[in-house]
């Protein structure tokens, strides 16, 4: 079977039954947004860590929501956008982290082995 080439046709969708809930908002989607933007914003100084790991987990859990709401729950884009900001604030603190390895190191190795004594000192 081959598809004609083109923009694909969208199904027209009947009309709603009356008992269908109004589709609403992810209150879990704006939770992650929020924590994902405190996680990206203060990732570098390591203390996003904590929230972007927390909107990751929120972050799977909404999805799930949503998709078990059959599109009753909306917010996806505000979904990614957070996922995306708690993915940089972890990568903010994995470098930050790397970093502060690096220079200590290197501080290390530039410090003098053993002890110093005294010239008169046998």
């Amino acid at each position: 079977m081959t598809t004609a080439p083109g923009p694909a046709a969208v199904a027209s969708q009947g009309p709603r039954h009356p008992l269908d809930p109004e589709p609403v908002r992810s209150t879990k989607a704006r939770a992650v947004f929020a924590l994902g933007l405190i996680g990206a914003l203060t990732g570098f100084f390591v203390g996003g860590v904590v929230p972007a790991t927390v909107a990751l987990l929120l972050a799977r859990q909404a999805r799930r929501e949503a998709y078990a709401s059959g599109g009753f729950l909306t917010g996806a884009e505000r979904l990614r956008r957070g996922e995306r900001l708690a993915r940089t604030g972890l990568v903010l603190a994995a470098v930050a982290v790397t970093a502060a390895v690096v220079i200590g190191v290197v501080r290390l190795a530039e410090s003098p082995f053993g002890h110093d004594f005294a010239p008169n000192v046998d």
